[in-house]
Parts: structure tokens; sequence; C-alpha cells
């Protein structure tokens, strides 16, 4: 048997054992977070975020991030972005949006939380937005041990240090808009958006629902009594007719 053969034999086993390697290794988070005081209750801690950029002809104008919680709105301000990046706060979280980044850069920015919670890890799901319209939604959760294909963020947190406590709450929700730069960012004119979930719109309203069963009842109260009224007749004619 000559040489190549037993390096083709040889080469079968190690390239399928490499693509079943390749398809069980999880995939990279798109847009990844990070802490250098990753820790429960930590006090002015900075959260940093890299959203990579996917598009090779669009660039990244705006984040937008649904906070976990235990972290209003009202707990976070820009600490570093890209120039021209403004914080302004969302319902449920905030979003950090500015001139548009070139194709293919990352949006890379820090915020500053005035307490992290008191968990394990925090979950950021975010929506990436594109000049093109294009919108990334990083906000899946693995299932059943089984990697996502659009991650959304997460921060491990470590115990809390001994003595820690919550503090106070500020008694405000939404901060004024903070901005990376001393210039003032233009405005992207993106239209108002709901901040980032997975959960499916809620049914109708109890009030609808209410109104509805009012209705049918009246209609079968108004039924039974025409329906009382006309036995009450017949038995009276009967009675009549009996004694005559």
């Amino acid at each position: 048997m000559n040489h190549s053969r037993l390096l083709a034999r040889a080469a079968t086993p190690v390239a399928a054992l490499a693509g079943a390697l390749a398809l069980a290794a999880p995939a990279f988070a798109h847009v990844e977070v990070e802490s250098a005081t990753p820790q429960a209750l930590a006090v002015g801690a900075v959260v940093a975020f890299d959203a990579e950029g996917e598009s090779k002809t669009a660039g990244i104008s705006q984040v937008r991030v649904a906070l976990p919680a235990g972290i209003a709105p009202g707990d976070v301000t820009l600490a570093d972005g890209p120039k021209g990046w403004q914080l302004s706060a969302v319902d449920g979280g905030y979003q950090v949006a500015g001139p548009a980044l070139a194709p293919g850069r990352s949006a890379a920015y820090k915020i500053k939380v005035r307490q992290l919670p008191d968990a394990p890890q925090l979950v950021f799901k975010s929506l990436v937005t594109y000049t093109d319209g294009r919108v990334d939604r990083w906000i899946e959760l693995p299932q059943g041990g089984a990697e996502p294909a659009h991650p959304a963020p997460v921060l491990k947190l470590t115990a809390a240090a001994p003595g820690a406590k919550p503090l106070p709450a500020t008694g405000t929700s939404a901060p004024p808009s903070t901005t990376a730069s001393a210039s003032a960012a233009p405005s992207t004119g993106a239209p108002a958006q709901a901040a980032p979930s997975d959960t499916a719109a809620p049914s109708a309203s109890p009030a609808a629902s209410a109104g509805g069963s009012s209705g049918s009842g009246a209609a079968t109260v108004a039924v039974v009594g025409v329906l009382v009224v006309a036995v009450a007749g017949v038995l009276l004619w009967r009675r009549r007719a009996a004694r005559g």
C-alpha cells in the first residue's frame, strides 16, 4: 500500500472528529459583556459591552438593552462609548445611539451601574440596529443545554462581599440622557421602541373581557324574564278556563 493511501485513511477519522467538535462547539456571543467588578451588590460597577458589527454594507446606529431585575433605568449612566453616542432611558431598559459606525465596526461602550443586584448572573437582552433597518435580536437563553443561535449577553456574578447591603432606593426611574463626548450627538431619527423582549404580546384587556361578559348576562336575564311571564300567563288562562 502506498503512502498516499495510508495518509488518506489516517486523515479520515481526524476530519470526522474535527467536524463533530465543530458542530458540538457553542456559538460565540455576538454581544459580549464583562466587568472588572462582577460581584453581587457591587457599588458603582462599570459594565462593558461589545456588539459586533456583522454587516459589510451598513453600520450600527443603536443598541437597545433590557435591564435585568434589580437594575432600574435611573441606575445606569454612560461611562464610555463611540464619539457622539448618547444613553437614554426606555421602558424597562436603556438605549445607546448616535452617529452610525463604519460597516463592520463593533459598538463598544461602557455603562456605570449604581449597584449590581444580589443575583448569580445578569442577562442583558439586546437589539442591535443598523442603518439599513436590519435589527439583530440577541435575546435567547440556553435551553436543555443547547447553545441558542442568538444568545443574550450574560454577566456572571460572584457572591456579595460580607456585610454588603442594597442601597436605598433613589425614587427616580429615568435619568437625563448622558453622552459619550462633550459635543451634542445628532438625533438618529429612529422611532421609539419597547425594550428587548422574547415574550408574546398580552391578550385582550380584562376590562374588555368583563364588558363582553356583562352584555351576555343582561341578555340572558331578559330572556328568562320573558319566559317566566309567558308561563305565568298560561297558568292563569288554564285556571280561568277550569272555573268556566
